[in-house]
């Protein structure tokens, strides 16, 4: 006969603290009129409860299914006990515990119910710019320590008034065990900081307000850092703004007020959204989307100059919806940072390096705990592809085949750096820190480190980077006094794509980027590897040419231009000062390296079509390249050359010359590159396919980010019968390499 009453205890891991869950556990328990507790572990949940068997069973089933949006819980174990000397359901006291499973939870947008309280008169937290519960607001950026109580953020100098500490306790409340619960008497507050005076409270909101409609700049913190706000539909304010922080050309993102039912009608107004976008657009981590302007849009030129697209983003804290729903247009939301530097956190600091940028500042005295800057989405063959990892998707946590042997620590690449920890089946990909150009970017990189390392409560025994022995991040690994694995550039694109997309036995994979230290001395960047993670063979790659000017090349793009028409016997067409001398250089392989970089290909074509001779941001060319690509002339045809060892080059040298023909419409000449390309790499795929099994085609790299290449890629690759990958959570440029650097060394030889 089954028991009337049994007790059972369950271990719960995944995304469990800071989203609800006690509160969902204990109330779900009450309903249900079980008896026990649950309570906080270093990383997980422990749950006790006694009641009839059926109940649960029910209760058992819902731990899962009905789950608060923002949890992902997993159970761990399941068993029967022998009592529970307990009269009803309680949350206890956390407990720290030595065996470490942490999940950190991202920050999240403001929830629906937030939201309505932010905007009811009468509602003690109208108007307050820091209302959250247990289903909204930050967490990564907040938090100290684990496990996750208020004590563990940087809250804990914010003592509950009474009606907060009463909403805190009460099962009945959605503000229950609500860590970063505040209100305008015990919370947060506002400052706004102008020339010669000092505003607080919600005067300083009105004062930023004003501020903007008269056309100023000012810094605003927010969750994760600052912004520099202006507004966007006023061209000489924009004007200022790039004037000041020295951002001539580099496309700005804008924050667009929340209105009409669900809440995109503004942006609707200016850009094209589909379903897909919309999507993303309200998405819970809320990050800027890619987005076309419309035919009508009104939005100046200066906002994104020589570019189609836009990025566009709701607001996603309470203080950016005030100061949205008060302007009721789109304002420019740039980070607030020294150009390639992690965005600026500290009131202080911010003032002194950005005094020169920002007209007034708007300030709070919630510490931010580390920065979190945007993510960024684009929506590519259907799916939307992360291209920046931060706020609200990072940490980044994946599942990785099988244990690691031992915990690693990946720190990634010079530019766009963001670093991993693998450890057991886990991998913990930070969020995009920035190019490790500076002392602040160093700092803060190793401030990330140093953080992850302690909140996830994880040890590396081993430390992997670049086998590029000059950038900052491999420079810091050969100090750590750890085991070194230095990782090829590639190889780690390749392994970051396999890794992500799942199980496959052997992938052909085409890792097209910038420039990377190659295994032969010179710079890849057009590669194609056959084989799986640990195990590639380079079996493919774009033909190599002779880069005048080395790393200048990169700013300079002219020098891809005149390098590829000297390359194929082809004159310059544009005027160059000391053309001869340069050219007499570059024959002479004087401070001409030697590259097979998509990256410096794309830059030519750029030049040479006539969009830029000089590029003022990185991948600007490219971007041009792309945006002004129209119209339908062909590809053509790129020829395939095999060496004995069975390496397959592909010569781009015909596109050169219709590249520099000036009698056909730039447009059509940038549409013929992209085709030609997307060609080319079916024409490799099937020319492997003939001679070596593999089972999907991946495209990845920092080319990759490239909508139009991609899905003329993805299209003729599918049609010729190739299953086909690109990344979708990991960013297929540097901000993902430290994933691939990781699953190397962890299931290969580095």
């Amino acid at each position: 006969m089954q028991p009337t009453t049994e007790a059972r205890r369950w271990i719960v891991a995944g995304r469990v603290q800071g989203v609800g869950y006690r509160p969902f556990v204990f109330r779900l328990a009450r309903r249900l009129e079980l008896r026990g507790s649950v309570r906080n572990l270093t990383g997980q949940v422990l749950i006790e409860a006694a009641g009839p068997p059926s109940r649960l069973d029910a209760f058992s089933r819902a731990l899962v299914a009905e789950c608060p949006p923002l949890a992902r819980p997993k159970v761990l174990q399941v068993e029967t006990i022998a009592g529970i000397d307990a009269e009803r359901f309680e949350i206890a006291p956390s407990l720290a515990t030595p065996q470490s499973r942490v999940h950190v939870p991202p920050d999240s947008d403001l929830c629906e119910d937030c939201r309505r309280e932010l905007q009811t008169p009468g509602d003690r937290r109208y108007r307050y710019p820091f209302i959250n519960c247990t289903q909204c607001g930050p967490r990564y950026t907040l938090v100290t320590g684990m496990p996750y109580d208020r004590a563990n953020t940087t809250m804990a100098g914010f003592e509950l008034c009474p009606r907060c500490r009463a909403e805190y306790e009460d099962p009945a409340n959605r503000r229950f065990h609500a860590e970063p619960v505040a209100c305008p008497d015990c919370g947060p507050r506002l400052t706004f900081a102008g020339p010669g005076r000092q505003i607080c409270g919600h005067s300083a909101l009105d004062a930023a307000i004003r501020a903007l409609r008269q056309g100023q700049t000012v810094a605003v913190k927010g969750i994760g850092g600052y912004h520099l706000l202006c507004d966007a539909s006023d061209p000489s304010a924009i004007a200022r703004l790039r004037s000041r922080k020295l951002r001539p050309h580099k496309p700005l993102a804008l924050l667009f007020p929340w209105a009409g039912s669900d809440g995109l009608d503004a942006v609707r107004g200016e850009l094209q959204v589909d379903d897909a976008a919309g999507q993303q657009l309200l998405a819970v981590p809320r990050p800027i989307v890619l987005l076309r302007r419309r035919p009508d849009s009104q939005l100046p030129d200066g906002i994104a100059p020589g570019l189609r697209e836009i990025g566009a983003m709701l607001p996603y804290s309470p203080l950016h919806h005030l100061l949205l729903d008060a302007l009721g247009s789109p304002v420019v939301a740039t980070s607030a940072n020294v150009s390639g530097e992690p965005v600026l956190t500290d009131n202080t600091q911010v003032e002194a390096r950005l005094g020169q940028v920002a007209h007034a500042f708007l300030h709070h005295d919630r510490p931010i705990a580390r920065p979190a800057d945007d993510s960024v989405v684009r929506l590519v063959a259907g799916k939307p592809r992360v291209i920046r990892v931060g706020r609200g998707f990072a940490p980044l946590e994946l599942e990785l085949p099988a244990p690691l042997p031992r915990p690693l620590l990946a720190v990634g690449g010079h530019t766009k750096n963001a670093v991993a920890f693998g450890w057991d089946r886990r991998l913990v990909l930070s969020p995009h820190i920035g190019d490790l150009d500076s002392a602040r970017s160093l700092e803060v990189f190793e401030q990330v480190i140093g953080d992850l390392k302690r909140l996830y409560g994880v040890v590396p025994e081993a430390v992997v980077c670049d086998a590029h022995s000059r950038y900052a991040s491999s420079r810091w690994a050969a100090q750590a006094g750890l085991p070194l694995v230095r990782v090829w550039h590639h190889r780690a694109h390749a392994s970051a794509l396999a890794l992500e997309q799942g199980p496959a036995q052997r992938w052909l994979v085409f890792a097209w980027d910038g420039v990377g230290l190659g295994e032969d001395g010179t710079l890849w960047g057009g590669e194609t590897f056959l084989g799986s993670i640990g195990a590639w063979r380079r079996t493919g790659r774009l033909r190599p040419f002779r880069l005048q000017g080395g790393e200048r090349a990169a700013r300079e793009v002219w020098r891809s231009g005149a390098s590829l028409c000297w390359e194929t016997g082809l004159e310059y067409p544009f005027v160059l000062e000391q053309g001869d001398l340069l050219r007499e250089s570059w024959k002479r392989s004087l401070n001409a390296a030697t590259t097979t970089a998509a990256g410096r290909l794309f830059d030519g074509a750029a030049n040479l079509v006539g969009l830029l001779a000089c590029a003022t941001h990185e991948g600007q060319a490219g971007m041009q390249l792309e945006q002004v690509a129209d119209g339908s002339a062909g590809p053509i045809p790129l020829p395939l050359q095999q060496d004995a060892d069975g390496l397959v080059t592909t010569d781009w040298a015909p596109l050169v010359q219709a590249l520099a023909d000036r009698g056909t419409p730039a447009a059509t000449r940038a549409m013929q590159f992209h085709q030609s390309l997307a060609c080319a790499i079916v024409d490799q795929a099937t020319c492997f396919r003939e001679r070596d099994a593999f089972e999907r085609v991946g495209l990845t790299g920092g080319v990759f980010q490239n909508k139009l290449l991609s899905e003329l890629a993805t299209s003729a690759l599918e049609a010729a019968g190739f299953e086909v990958r690109l990344p979708e959570r990991v960013p297929c440029n540097d901000g993902g390499i430290a994933v691939g650097q990781l699953a190397e060394a962890g299931y290969g030889h580095g």
